[in-house]
């Protein structure tokens, strides 16, 4: 237990002892084949939580071969759907049993908010498996009539062996999403989750152990994604390949599955995401939306608010009261229960966002608030917003992936919208007015989050 202070109060942090450091292989935690192992790091203050195996091409191999074994001789896919499905609740209540333990894990190992952990992330994670386990027993085929002589029926069955690739901004969340729906089905798999954010994932490997979910059907190797990450996508023996993280590396996976055994993917990658705010919005609600549409998971979100398109009746409103809010925009450590912005998820991370904001200021842009690193140490950013941000300009194309808002004015709907649209990304979209006036016209891009004051 220790005890920390903001300055104004003290909170209490029990830190627990990291049990897991090894991959999780056929049921088991074993040491990397190499023997090699890597340093994982707290971003609150840069230091070494603990060491963790490394795993590369010969342990996924290692991996695949178990999951293969499983899923062609093993119990998993002869289950019904309703017995997988009772031993997937199972699992869900033992992640909700640990809420406290997991939050922990990806505070220390993420920089994520405890106090959106305990409350969101794990028992999200929960409810993800518990969707999936209410499905598992209601996945079926067809029968079809095709005429007087002729009766067709459809099977749906597992696709076999899986390779999920887990990105580091919801380590929690995004092993679910991934892992849940392949155990629906009954598939075996080899989850590889991000190198900056594996403990949770241990930890997982773990509670599935306890659950009953038997040997071989999730194995879990840590490691690096130009080794362990790139055999899964080239493997020979994975039938599918399941994947989120960034445009240019969904790329290369995707190109990996086509020259191995053409493999099928899903992928979720990397967005530019625009929201807009007609000048008919309550300012005061549009402000506060977009504030935490950029800073919420401080920025580390695929489907962030990173360009904010304003009406001009309303921009000047706009931008005072933006900059007023961003102020009282609590930076720091992410025990701290005032706090509602952590440290970036690590060192590179944190250089790669300063250099983005370097880069706006050269282009021209205005900084409004925020551009620079806080505290004393660790991987904090302060909340940064850009104005007189022109389309063309780096900060207003890239994913930055940070607390970095580029702030621009528009005319009529149909120029946002061509605007909006002007990017190599995809994903998600916001706008904001009082009515439904809107609403048909923006739904051109897809999908659409409609937020109706």
């Amino acid at each position: 237990m220790t005890v920390q202070s903001n300055g104004s109060s003290e909170y209490l942090v029990k830190i627990p002892e990291i049990k897991f450091t090894k991959l999780f292989i056929n049921g088991e935690f074993v040491d990397s084949i190499s023997g090699k192992t890597f340093e994982t790091i707290d971003p609150r203050t840069g230091e070494v939580i603990t060491r963790i195996a490394e795993g590369d091409k010969e342990d996924i191999d290692f991996a695949v071969k178990a999951a293969r074994y499983a899923f062609d001789n093993g119990p998993w896919p002869r289950l019904s759907g309703s017995a997988r499905g009772r031993i997937m609740m199972k699992y869900a209540d033992l992640i909700n049993e640990n809420v406290e333990i997991l939050a922990t894990l990806d505070t220390i190992d993420a920089g994520k908010l405890f106090s959106e952990g305990k409350a969101s992330d794990i028992p999200q994670a929960a409810a993800i498996l518990q969707y999936y386990a209410g499905a598992a027993d209601k996945i079926h085929g067809a029968t079809l009539k095709m005429s007087s002589e002729l009766q067709a029926y459809t099977l749906k069955e597992p696709i076999g062996v899986v390779g999920h690739i887990i990105p580091w901004n919801f380590p929690s969340i995004m092993f679910f999403m991934k892992v849940s729906p392949a155990l629906a089905a009954g598939c075996t798999m080899v989850v590889k989750p991000a190198e900056q954010t594996s403990l949770s994932a241990l930890y997982y490997a773990h509670l599935a152990k306890l659950a009953g979910i038997p040997d071989g059907v999730i194995n879990v190797i840590t490691g690096y994604g130009p080794t362990a990450g790139a055999a899964i996508s080239s493997h020979m023996d994975i039938d599918k390949v399941c994947f989120t993280g960034s445009t240019e590396v969904g790329r290369s996976v995707m190109q990996a599955a086509a020259t191995s055994n053409l493999k099928a993917v899903s992928l979720e990658l990397g967005g530019k995401s625009p929201l807009i705010i007609f000048d008919d919005a309550d300012v005061d609600k549009a402000a506060d939306l977009a504030l935490l549409g950029i800073l919420y998971n401080k920025g580390e979100i695929c489907v962030a608010s990173s360009r904010v398109f304003v009406q001009e009746g309303i921009y000047d409103e706009f931008v005072k009261k933006l900059a007023k809010k961003a102020k009282t925009w609590v930076v720091g450590d992410p025990f701290d229960p005032t706090v509602r912005q952590g440290p970036q998820v690590n060192k590179k991370q944190f250089e790669k966002i300063l250099s983005y904001i370097e880069h706006g200021k050269r282009e021209g842009a205005t900084l409004l608030s925020g551009g620079k690193p806080c505290g004393k140490k660790g991987y904090y950013i302060e909340p940064t917003i850009f104005t007189d941000v022109m389309d063309d300009m780096i900060i207003a194309k890239d994913e930055i992936f940070g607390p970095v808002m580029s702030l621009m004015k528009f005319k009529t709907i149909d120029e946002v919208i061509k605007r909006a649209n002007a990017t190599k990304y995809g994903l998600g979209s916001r706008h904001c007015d009082q009515g439904l006036e809107h609403s048909q016209h923006c739904f051109k891009i897809n999908p659409c989050w409609y937020h109706l004051d």
